[in-house]
């Protein structure tokens, strides 16, 4: 959709650490942003997903060094309350907009029901003509 969409289009990412049933989601939320300090928010994202089920400090620490992050920043950057805040404010905004899982997709508010191509064609669409 960001391809056919350029100029009306942006992704925005939200964290949403479902801690009841991930023991580590909150560290790997925060580990992500740290990640993302360095631009590699996206490749250790994927990291992180490819590992859903083997979540640890350690491992955040093994995905860092396979995407190249500077490790002694990143671990710095773990540490700054600045992320973590960040990752509560997004869990905040989450449950004020009636998240209650994830993924979540969201258009201009909207919660996209239909999660198909055609279904973000229709609601981008949709959110456009309103602005005509």
């Amino acid at each position: 959709m960001l391809e056919q969409y350029p100029n009306d289009a942006k992704l925005v990412f939200k964290n949403f650490p479902l801690t009841r049933i991930h023991k580590s989601a909150m560290g790997a939320a925060v580990a992500s942003l740290a990640a993302n300090q360095q631009g590699k928010f996206w490749e250790f994202h994927s990291g992180l997903f490819k590992n859903y089920n083997n979540l640890n400090d350690e491992k955040f620490d093994e995905i860092a060094q396979s995407v190249g992050l500077d490790m002694e920043q990143f671990k710095q950057d773990r540490q700054n309350p600045a992320l973590s805040a960040m990752v509560q404010r997004d869990l905040k905004d989450g449950v004020g907009a009636g998240v209650r899982g994830t993924p979540s997709i969201f258009v201009n508010g909207r919660l996209l029901q239909q999660r198909s191509l055609a279904g973000f064609k229709q609601i981008i669409d949709a959110e456009l003509a309103k602005k005509k």
